[in-house]
C-alpha cells in the first residue's frame, strides 16, 4: 500500500490571517524546568547535570486556531442551530465517516470565485461516474501552490449552495479542499453580496451545514494523487472536546 501526504504543515513561518505561535523548550531547558516542577510540586531535587548530557526532553508549546492547517469542520462551525437538530462537535463525529473511498474532482481551471453545480456535473460526466453515499469527495483547485502567503487567502474558487447540495444529495458527507475554505474567498463573497444585495452568496457550502449534516476538510495538498479514484481517504479529526474543527493528518491510502 502506497500512503500520500495530503497535508499541509502548521507553519509559524508561513502567513496566517491567525499567526501561529510556535515555542520550543530545547532539551536542556526541558531539563531545567523538569527540575524546577519536581522541586516545587514533589519536594523532589534533580540537578539536570546528572542527566545524560545535561539533557531531558523537549516541549513545544502552539497557540493557533482549530482551522489552522489541514483540519476538518465540525457541523457545530457552521452555526449553533441546525434544521435537523443540535450540530454535533469534532469529538461526537462518527468516526467512519472519515476513512471512506475518495474521489478528486479537477475543477482547478474555476479561477477565483463560485464552483457551480455545471462544474460539478461536467467533471462527473468526463470522469465517468458519480461518488457513492459516504464517499469523501475531494476538490483540486490548484489553491494550494499559494499555501503559505496571503494569496491563499484571496485567489481561489468555493462551492456555490447548490453545488454543496448537489453532493450531500448523492450521499457524501465529507468534502474536501485544497483551498482555504470551502466558500469562495471572503472578498469575492463580500462584493457579490454588495452588488446583488442576495444573502445566499454569503458562505453557502458553510450554511449548508445548517440544513444538511456534514463535514468538511480544509487545506488539503492534492497534487499528488495520481488519478481520481482507487484510493481511500484517511482524514481521522483530533479529538477536541465540544471543538468546531480538529486538525487532521490527512492521507491517501493507494492499493499497490
Amino acid at each position: 500500500m502506497r500512503i500520500i501526504d495530503l497535508s499541509q504543515p502548521v507553519d509559524a513561518d508561513g502567513w496566517e490571517p491567525d499567526p501561529v505561535r510556535h515555542e520550543v523548550m530545547t532539551p536542556a531547558e526541558g531539563a531545567r524546568h523538569m527540575s524546577e516542577e519536581m522541586r516545587k510540586h514533589f519536594g523532589l531535587e534533580l540537578d539536570p547535570a546528572e542527566l545524560p548530557g545535561g539533557e531531558l526532553l523537549s516541549l513545544d508549546t502552539l497557540t493557533l486556531t482549530s482551522h489552522t492547517g489541514t483540519h476538518v469542520d465540525a457541523p457545530s462551525h457552521y452555526g449553533s442551530t441546525g434544521t435537523y437538530g443540535r450540530p454535533r462537535n469534532i469529538d461526537e463525529m462518527p468516526l467512519d465517516w472519515f476513512l471512506r473511498p475518495g474521489m478528486l474532482l479537477d475543477v482547478s481551471d474555476a479561477g477565483t470565485g463560485v464552483i457551480g453545480v455545471d462544474r460539478i456535473e461536467r467533471e462527473l460526466k468526463r470522469l465517468g461516474r458519480q461518488p457513492d453515499p459516504l464517499d469523501i469527495v475531494l476538490l483540486r483547485t490548484g489553491a494550494s501552490r499559494h499555501a503559505g502567503t496571503p494569496r491563499y487567502f484571496t485567489d481561489f474558487a468555493g462551492l456555490d449552495g447548490p453545488a454543496t447540495d448537489y453532493l450531500l444529495d448523492l450521499g457524501v458527507r465529507v468534502i474536501g479542499t485544497d483551498a482555504w475554505s470551502l466558500d469562495a474567498p471572503f472578498t469575492h463573497m463580500i462584493k457579490a453580496y454588495q452588488e446583488t444585495g442576495d444573502p445566499s452568496v454569503l458562505w453557502p457550502a458553510h450554511f449548508a451545514g445548517r440544513r444538511r449534516e456534514y463535514c468538511q476538510i480544509e487545506r488539503l495538498r492534492l497534487e499528488d494523487l495520481p488519478a481520481p479514484t482507487g484510493f481511500q481517504v484517511s482524514c481521522f479529526p483530533v479529538k477536541i472536546k465540544g471543538g468546531g474543527a480538529g486538525w487532521t493528518r490527512a492521507v491517501a491510502l493507494v492499493d499497490g
